[in-house]
C-alpha cells in the first residue's frame, strides 16, 4: 500500500501502532513547489551530486538553485557518497513535516514525483515544472543527514 505524508501524518495521529511503510502520491498534480513534467528538448538541465565530506559534512552540489516560474528543468541527481541519500523539493514546511516522520520511520520509501531516493552510485531523474515563484528548499531528509548540511535554497523568480 502506498501512502502519502498526509495519509501517513493522519495514522501516526490515530495509531501507535502504525508500522513504516511507502508514501506517495500527488502524480501528475500540482504542488506548490511545482509539479511534474514531460522531458522536451527545450527545459533547462542541472546535474546534482550527493556527496559526504572527509570532516563529516553530507552535502548537494551544488548548495543553491535559481529558476524562473514556468521553468521546465531535468535535475540529473547522482549519489557520488557511500550512504544512501534523498533528493526531496518542497516548501520548507512540508519538508520539516516530512523530516519528522522521517525520523519515526527512516526506511520508509518514497513515490513522491519531487522526490529520489539513491543508493551510493546510483543516479535518477526528476523533470519538474517550476509552477509558482517562492522561496523553497531541496533537502535529504534521511535521519541526521539534514542536520548534517544535506539542504539548500530553491528560489523561483
Amino acid at each position: 500500500m502506498k501512502l502519502t505524508l498526509a495519509t501517513t501524518l493522519l495514522a501516526l495521529t490515530l495509531s501507535p501502532a502504525f508500522a513504516g511503510g511507502t508514501h506517495g502520491g500527488g502524480h501528475g498534480e500540482m504542488m506548490e513547489v511545482g509539479m511534474p513534467a514531460k522531458m522536451t528538448g527545450n527545459m533547462t538541465k542541472v546535474s546534482v551530486s550527493l556527496v559526504e565530506t572527509d570532516d563529516g559534512e553530507m552535502l548537494f552540489e551544488p548548495r543553491e538553485f535559481a529558476f524562473k516560474a514556468g521553468e521546465t528543468v531535468q535535475f540529473t541527481i547522482t549519489n557520488d557518497g557511500e550512504q544512501e541519500h534523498e533528493f526531496v523539493m518542497d516548501t520548507l514546511d512540508n519538508n520539516a513535516k516530512h523530516k519528522k516522520v522521517m525520523e519515526q520511520f527512516p526506511e520508509m520509501e518514497h513515490d513522491d514525483p519531487n522526490a529520489i531516493r539513491l543508493q551510493p552510485g546510483e543516479k535518477g531523474t526528476i523533470v519538474w515544472t517550476f509552477a509558482n515563484a517562492g522561496g523553497f528548499e531541496f533537502a535529504c531528509l534521511i535521519p541526521g543527514h539534514y542536520e548534517a548540511g544535506m539542504h539548500g535554497a530553491l528560489t523561483v523568480n
